[in-house]
């Protein structure tokens, strides 16, 4: 029996959706909420083009790519910038992560520029080789290893000597 297109894309994002949350979240320093936004917005883009997929290669990393320009563009408009006063845990973290070092890492990562966090979660969380990650960016390779590289630098500055403190625990 023939799978219809929305049984297609139903077993896609049943795939991908836990992948494109966790990637969002790292986009978006930790803040969960705007990472489901971005998600949805990812999977709604996708749906709206799966009829023509069968001309992409690979949807997952396509699914990556819409990703980062949806976070990218959701930057630039004005309201990105507004955050809430309050801060209330919205779950207890789960015994095997170490809170203390999540916090530092996402607030590390909330203090660079959308793109410089753009680069770090390309290439570090997902692995993505220096030429993949320009493509998703439209930049060249050049201009991804030294975002990459003052990212890091940045990244090294705010964590200090922490990072150590964090690496041999």
């Amino acid at each position: 029996m023939r799978k219809t297109r929305a049984d297609e894309f139903l077993e896609f994002a049943s795939a991908r959706s836990g992948h494109l949350f966790r990637s969002a979240c790292l986009l978006t320093s930790g803040d969960t909420h705007l990472a489901e936004d971005l998600a949805q917005e990812t999977l709604g883009r996708m749906y709206a083009l799966w009829g023509r997929m069968a001309r992409i290669d690979n949807p997952a990393a396509y699914a990556q790519t819409v990703l980062v320009r949806t976070f990218l563009s959701h930057q630039r408009r004005r309201s990105a910038t507004e955050r809430p006063l309050g801060e209330l845990p919205d779950r207890v973290p789960d015994g095997g992560a170490d809170p203390a070092l999540r916090i530092a890492l996402l607030d590390a990562l909330a203090g660079l520029a959308p793109k410089d966090r753009a680069v770090v979660v390309l290439r570090y969380w997902e692995d993505r080789s220096i030429e993949e990650t320009a493509s998703t960016l439209h930049v060249s390779s050049a201009a991804v290893r030294t975002r990459s590289v003052r990212a890091l630098a940045k990244l090294r500055e705010r964590l200090g000597g922490s990072i150590t403190e964090f690496a041999t625990r």
